[in-house]
């Protein structure tokens, strides 16, 4: 069963599995205002319903998601076309409140929402796999990725240190990220693994039929005593630190903004930006 939920299909494969793909192929699968309400709506539905057990998320093909899309229209009005989930508001306000209060709601929180959903996630993840897409797969509690896929933050290059949902050292190690930030160059799923960010690597034309295993093997163990797994381990996370270390790096993110808009007027340093997003950013 598939069924069109705005800019995703949403569709149940198997039994206790409900499946998220990501639906804007021609952008690279990029992450549109509407794409992430429509990813927090679908998320919500899964959660509610009782028959699902675990959730994949994945990505049209050719690629799981080239990031955030830089060139949104901006038309559509945080709080007016779509519902707020974070405790900040006054997004239009100018200046870095607005931007401050808008990146809380749209990046930093819609992720942690993510993170924290009762039921397991799996990211089935193929292609490239770049900045914001990584964040979407971070935030998923398994990584499944094809042979080909590659990963890779390279906001260091448009002047920002790094994207807002800042878990690369917990991902790759304190030494490998740094290295990756600075160069911003991409990894493969391979080194992904050896990190320790990959559960499995599998040939590209296997991905979803192992994803689903994967996922359906999850979905007939006891369903509470697998919450409460999650639950567990995502709390030993924080208590190390990891929910406080992503909201320093997040402030410091915005520090970066703030640094770029007094020396370009923009966001990012323009000279790490593809031309056709220039005047956008």
């Amino acid at each position: 069963m598939s069924e069109s939920f705005g800019t995703l299909l949403y569709e149940k494969p198997g039994p206790g599995v409900a499946r998220i793909v990501m639906n804007r192929p021609d952008a690279r699968n990029a992450q549109n205002l509407d794409m992430t309400y429509d990813l927090d709506a679908a998320f919500a539905r899964a959660v509610a319903d009782n028959e699902v057990k675990v959730i994949i998320l994945a990505g049209a093909d050719p690629h799981f998601s080239s990031g955030h899309d830089l060139r949104d229209s901006g038309e559509k009005k945080l709080g007016q076309d779509f519902p707020v989930i974070s405790t900040w508001g006054n997004f239009e306000a100018p200046g870095a409140e607005g931007r401050f209060a808008r990146e809380q709601e749209i990046y930093l929180q819609n992720t942690r929402r993510w993170r924290n959903l009762s039921k397991p996630t799996i990211a089935q993840v193929q292609g490239k796999c770049i900045a914001g897409g990584l964040m979407l797969a971070w935030a998923c509690d398994l990584i499944v990725a094809s042979d080909d896929a590659q990963f890779c933050d390279p906001v260091v290059t448009m002047g920002v240190c790094g994207v807002e949902w800042f878990v690369h050292p917990w991902e790759l190690g304190p030494r490998k990220a740094k290295e990756l930030l600075w160069t911003a160059e991409s990894w493969s799923a391979e080194e992904a693994r050896a990190c320790g960010m990959v559960n499995h690597v599998t040939p590209r034309a296997d991905l979803a039929r192992f994803t689903l295993a994967l996922a359906e093997k999850i979905a007939a163990k006891p369903a509470f005593a697998v919450k409460t797994v999650k639950e567990a381990v995502n709390r030993t996370l924080d208590i190390m630190g990891q929910a406080n270390s992503i909201d320093q790096a997040f402030g410091l993110h915005h520090l970066c903004h703030a640094h770029n808009m007094m020396q370009f007027g923009m966001l990012v340093d323009p000279s790490g930006l593809h031309p056709s997003v220039r005047k956008k950013s």
